[in-house]
Order: C-alpha cells, then sequence, then structure tokens
C-alpha cells in the first residue's frame, strides 16, 4: 500500500510540475512536445520486454547503441534545418523530395502502428481482450483524430497533444519511483539476474536495426517550419532527443537485471505482466500510459506528416486533407495487417528516409562532418535492407 502511494504521488508531482504556466508558455518546451511524443510513443513500452528477452544481460548497451543512432540520424536532420534556413531561395533537390515522400509514407504507417498498440493496451485488462475489439478501438481513435484534424487542423492537434504527454511523462516518474523501490529491495537481498541473450551474431545486428523505429520521432521537427522558425526546431529537437535518451537508458536499467529471465512473453503489451510483479498500481497506471503516449505519437506523426505533405505538394495538398490521407491508408492496415508486420514496414521506411538525410547532409557538409554524414547514410540503407522484426 506504500508504494502504491509513494508510486501516485510521484505521479502528481510531475503532473504538476508540467502543468506550470512558466514551462507551457517557453518555446523551446512547446516545440519539444511534438518530437517528444512521437519518441516516446510506443518505443517506451515495448522496448523494455523485448530488450530484456533478446539481449539479456546487454540490453543497456543495445539501448545506448539504438540512442546514438537515433542522435547520428538526428544530426543530419538538423544540418539540413539549419542549410535550407540559411539558402531558403535555393531550389528543392530530388534527393529531398525523395526524403519527404519516404517519410511521408513512413509516417503514415507509424501511425497505424501506434493507434494499433492503442487499442492492444486499451482492451488487455478487459473481458474483451481480442484483436477485433483492439481494432474497433483502433478505428474508433483514428476517427477522433481525424475528425479533429480536419475541422481544427494542427494547431487543435497540439492542444489535445500536449495532455496527453503530460499523463504519459507523469506515469513514467510514477513508474520509475516504483521501479526504483523494486532495484533497491532486490539490492539489497542480492536478487539480481543478468539474463542470457537468446540472439546473438548476426540476429543480435538485423533485431537491433528492425528496432530503430523505437527512438524515431525526432524528425518531426524538420516539418514544424511553419510553427517554429529553425534555431528552435533544431534546438528543441537536440533537447528533445537527449531527455527521451535519458528516459530510456533508466527504464532499461531499471528491468534488464531485476526480473527473471524469460518471465515475460514478448507480445505488445508484456510490459503490463512484468509490471505486476513491481506495484499493483501499475498495470492500470500503465494502461493509461499507453493510451497516453500511442495517442501522443499518433498525434504527433498526423501533425507532422500534414505539414510535410503540405510541403512536398507546394500546398496543392493541404496539411487538413493529408490527415484525411493518413487516416484512410491506416484504417487499412489496420484491418489487413497485425502490429508487428506494420512495424517492419514502418522500420524500413524510416531507415530509408534517414539514409536519404544523411546523405543529402553529406552532399553538403565538409571535412570529417561529410565523411560522418555518409557512414550514417550507408548504416540508415543497412537498416532498410536487413532490418528485421521481432518474433
Amino acid at each position: 500500500m506504500g508504494l502504491n502511494i509513494a508510486i501516485g504521488l510521484s505521479v502528481l508531482v510531475v503532473a504538476g510540475l508540467l502543468w506550470l504556466p512558466r514551462l507551457r508558455r517557453l518555446d523551446t518546451w512547446r516545440a519539444m512536445i511534438t518530437p517528444l511524443a512521437s519518441i516516446i510513443g510506443s518505443g517506451f513500452l515495448v522496448l523494455g520486454p523485448i530488450l530484456e528477452h533478446s539481449y539479456g544481460g546487454w540490453a543497456p548497451l543495445v539501448m545506448a547503441a539504438l540512442c546514438l543512432a537515433a542522435w547520428g540520424f538526428g544530426s543530419a536532420v538538423r544540418f539540413n534545418i539549419a542549410r535550407i534556413a540559411e539558402d531558403s531561395a535555393r531550389e528543392t533537390t530530388r534527393a529531398e523530395n525523395l526524403a519527404s515522400a519516404l517519410l511521408g509514407f513512413a509516417l503514415t504507417i507509424s501511425v497505424a502502428y501506434y493507434l494499433n498498440l492503442f487499442g492492444a493496451f486499451a482492451v488487455n485488462l478487459t473481458p474483451v481482450d481480442t484483436q477485433f475489439a483492439a481494432r474497433l478501438v483502433t478505428t474508433a481513435i483514428y476517427l477522433l483524430i481525424l475528425g479533429v484534424g480536419v475541422t481544427r487542423g494542427f494547431a487543435m492537434l497540439e492542444a489535445l497533444e500536449y495532455g496527453s504527454v503530460t499523463v504519459k511523462l507523469a506515469i513514467i516518474g510514477g513508474l520509475f519511483a516504483g521501479l526504483a523501490q523494486f532495484n533497491w529491495v532486490a539490492l539489497r537481498a542480492g536478487d539480481f539476474h543478468v539474463g542470457t541473450p537468446e540472439v546473438s551474431g548476426w540476429a543480435a545486428l538485423t533485431l537491433a536495426f528492425g528496432l530503430v523505429v523505437t527512438v524515431q520521432g525526432f524528425e518531426t521537427s524538420r516539418y514544424l517550419g511553419d510553427e517554429y522558425g529553425a534555431r528552435t526546431r533544431i534546438v528543441s529537437m537536440r533537447w528533445a532527443q537527449l531527455l527521451a535518451s535519458l528516459i530510456y537508458m533508466i527504464y532499461i536499467l531499471f528491468v534488464a537485471y531485476t526480473f527473471e529471465p524469460g518471465g515475460a512473453d514478448v507480445s505488445e503489451t508484456a510490459i503490463i505482466d512484468m509490471m505486476r510483479q513491481v506495484a499493483p498500481v501499475l498495470p492500470y497506471l500503465l494502461v493509461v500510459a499507453a493510451l497516453a503516449a500511442q495517442f501522443s505519437a499518433a498525434v504527433a506523426d498526423t501533425g507532422g506528416s500534414g505539414g510535410l505533405f503540405a510541403e512536398l505538394t507546394r500546398h496543392h495538398v493541404t496539411a487538413r486533407q493529408a490527415y484525411l490521407f493518413v487516416g484512410i491508408i491506416g484504417l487499412a492496415l489496420t484491418w489487413t495487417s497485425d502490429v508487428f508486420e506494420i512495424i517492419v514496414y514502418a522500420s524500413r521506411a524510416f531507415a530509408a528516409y534517414y539514409a536519404v538525410q544523411a546523405f543529402i547532409a553529406a552532399r553538403g557538409a565538409t571535412g570529417a562532418r561529410r565523411w560522418t554524414f555518409a557512414a550514417l547514410s550507408l548504416l540508415g540503407l543497412a537498416i532498410a535492407i536487413f532490418g528485421q522484426p521481432v518474433e
């Protein structure tokens, strides 16, 4: 009971801090919300069980590698934002058009991924925990986002997004309080477990490639030019990535060594079963966090895709019309594919997009940065070709 109360108080304290008017008025913080919502979307919920089960004691190292790869790709995107701002009169290259098309495709699929996870978590603790029920919930949320986006536009989406991000970060604060106590008890009892990796060699590498999508989301800052200036987008993306990486690393360190190896099945909702061992209240809070995470990530990517398609078509297609397109494609995927099929499509599309962005950055850079961006482009291409889904 005492731990449940401590977790609840932690949630309230973090929520109160995030709702301070002074913080909400900061341009940099408001610009951080969109990329942060997308980065800490589905990844936070699914990565813990996947990394603990697949990589055992090496899970934190794999998490660090994923964050480092995301930071590298993010640096290429930030470099390109700065170049476009410095020379806004230059013509868009074919590579930039290709990158926009790839990202539009990736964002459209990722929204389907987020909202299908939303449906899975929404029915997880109910008597109707079936794929059909989850798909019905997903369809309803798609219609909600479509209705808001088409009738009110991105400003309304961003307003909805801030509330969901606040809920998610507050519950993460409560989760960390519970996990800190759980780890402290394990430390005093000497009850730590270093799991044996289930994958190794090439299989381990290609699985990590396939998980890059779980740390994506920072690129949405690239397409918020109508809302924020270049400097604000660059700074806010950098801080969003740093904060997300810190949260991910703390999370993986907490779960990597205190749970029995193989104690949770690898599924999109496995985190619920893991957290039952920590505190009775956590499964319910995590369902709320899951719903907030998927909703805010879907809103972020819907908003980003709207601005992207408008830019790509030179505003012949408006952002609101693009929201409708994203919804139609997403609903088709929802009723014809499962979550792990959807994540494969999204992973490869995002990796291809990062490869092109790094290629563009390499063409505009000089010296060592040019070679670094070229290497990142090759890495993105390798991920797009060889990335494998979780089995």
